[in-house]
């Protein structure tokens, strides 16, 4: 015990001895004649030097030990949404009515040739309860198309079908009714580009919610006026419908050369095989202003023509046609830079409601088509 006393006194000795020495070191060092300002004013020692170094040590090794918890939050920065930015909306593909509607048209067309006894040639498209009265194979849709088709709610369409209807008497003779048009509605189930709602189903299926309903004809509309208002007539003196006749002729009969009525660098081919043998030019109209085009006006003029023609097939039938044609001047001739896709109108002149006037006979079954209650097909 008396030995580790001395050795504990004898150590606290030696750390005041070792401080002693210390403090004259910083004071020799700071008394130092080499200690002098630099240019900026601060005074510079040895024993400052060393202060500095030591808190320089400690800032890196306080930066080592952050460094996890720095990471952590950078990370948790950079993964996290972004403050106010915009999240991209993915637009939702609109659902396709082709399904639908084409389950619809096949369905009206298996109704008007069904009738009493063949109800189950329906269950493919519908299966509620009914009986019809009409006799089978009295109707029957020579033609039919899709007229219009709307989502009622998602999977559920109302489609509009048109179809030219022909009758049957009991001694087989035929009478056309003309266009009679039913709505029907359609369930769709599978993803959108079926027609359904349902984004994870691959397979596509169709049901219809009743039978159809006969409607009235759409609205007809009276088309604006054209921008043809100059008669050119079919005179042969007009160079402009020289060009219309020769050109109609080589597209619709292959009499000639297509090439030498068009400009350069159109890619207009002729009809082929040639449907027609002969043509006439009836009328022409055109864009123009003034009464006569007996000269071609300068190189690079624009002329839109409406060109009316009777064109004779290959059995003599004579078939009525209007073809839209750009015509553009070169070279002191016109040549046929286009066909149009459809005749221009004026810009100031939209089209606007007219009166229906086709009229269509009623079938002589329409009333006893409507679904009654029948216990025997529930």
């Amino acid at each position: 015990m008396k030995r580790q006393r001395r050795q504990r006194k004898a150590d606290k000795k030696k750390q005041f001895v070792e401080a002693e020495v210390w403090d004259e070191e910083v004071e020799e060092h700071q008394e130092s004649p080499t200690d002098q300002p630099d240019e900026t004013g601060w005074k510079a020692s040895t024993a400052h030097m060393s202060g500095i170094s030591r808190l320089a040590r400690v800032g890196v090794w306080a930066l080592v030990a952050s460094g996890p918890a720095l990471g952590m939050l950078a990370f948790l920065s950079a993964s996290g949404p972004a403050q106010g930015a915009t999240k991209p909306v993915v637009a939702a593909a609109p659902a396709s009515s082709v399904g639908p509607a084409g389950f619809a048209e096949l369905f009206v067309a298996a109704y008007l040739q069904a009738g009493q006894g063949t109800e189950r040639d329906l269950a493919p498209y519908y299966s509620g309860s009914f009986a019809l009265a009409v006799k089978p194979g009295t109707r029957e849709a020579t033609q039919s198309t899709v007229l219009a088709s709307r989502e009622v709610q998602p999977g559920y369409w109302s489609i509009t079908v048109a179809a030219d209807v022909t009758a049957h008497d009991d001694k087989g003779k035929a009478k056309r009714l003309g266009v009679q048009y039913f709505r029907v509605g359609i369930q769709a189930t599978g993803p959108a580009s079926a027609g359904g709602a349902d984004k994870a189903a691959s397979d596509a299926g169709y049901a219809a919610t009743s039978l159809p309903a006969q409607v009235a004809a759409p609205a007809s509309v009276k088309p604006g006026g054209l921008a043809y208002e100059t008669d050119r007539g079919s005179s042969s003196a007009d160079p402009s419908v020289e060009t219309a006749r020769g050109f109609l002729a080589a597209y619709l009969t292959g009499s000639t050369e297509l090439d030498r009525y068009t400009s350069p660098g159109t890619r207009l081919q002729p009809i082929s095989p040639a449907p027609y043998a002969a043509l006439k030019v009836t009328g022409v109209q055109d864009d123009s202003s003034g009464s006569g085009q007996q000269k071609v006006p300068a190189d690079g003029t624009v002329l839109h023509q409406l060109v009316q023609v009777d064109a004779t097939d290959q059995a003599g039938s004579p078939v009525s046609l209007s073809y839209a044609l750009t015509l553009k001047s070169r070279a002191g001739r016109w040549e046929v830079a286009s066909v149009d896709d459809a005749p221009a109108i004026r810009a100031s002149s939209p089209p606007s409601a007219a009166p229906h006037t086709t009229t269509t006979t009623p079938s002589p079954d329409a009333a006893t088509a409507t679904p009654s209650p029948s216990p025997s097909n529930s």
